[in-house]
């Protein structure tokens, strides 16, 4: 999602079925993207379908696509299921505009922050937690010292 927030005004997300929607837009809502995202569809296509050889699914979700920017007016477009990361280049260029596979969104995400040499910050809320004992089975585990 952030990445689609970075390249366009207004997002429509397309994902599989729609017993997924309210998931999507509940994380919207927890990331702050939900105002930047114009709509989240469903163009109920079984995950499963998405690997059948000769199947429409890749159509209906190209139809869904359609209806995003006609309808939503959608300036990019977030795949709700990593099932469709193979569809993502040709869905762009077939419709135009950015599609955005959240999978490889993701591993970009990482690796940048991993070539700029960035880890986590280790103050605040981020810090390494506490050393604590473990009883019972798990005493074993305790830090030296802190076994009860």
């Amino acid at each position: 999602f952030h990445m689609a927030s970075l390249i366009a005004g207004k997002f429509s997300v397309v994902t599989t079925l729609s017993r997924s929607v309210p998931a999507i837009e509940h994380n919207l809502v927890r990331y702050g993207l939900a105002s930047r995202c114009a709509r989240v569809r469903a163009s109920d296509v079984p995950v499963l379908e998405l690997e059948v050889p000769g199947s429409n699914a890749r159509h209906r979700i190209s139809e869904e696509i359609e209806r995003a920017i006609r309808d939503d007016r959608a300036e990019a477009i977030v795949l709700g299921c990593a099932g469709m990361a193979d569809l993502a280049a040709a869905l762009s260029r077939e419709h135009g505009l950015p599609v955005l596979d959240g999978v490889a969104c993701a591993v970009k995400l990482c690796e940048s922050l991993v070539g700029l040499g960035l880890s986590t910050s280790k103050r605040g809320g981020y810090q390494v937690p506490l050393e604590k004992s473990f009883a019972g089975i798990f005493a074993p585990f305790s830090p030296p010292g802190r076994a009860s």
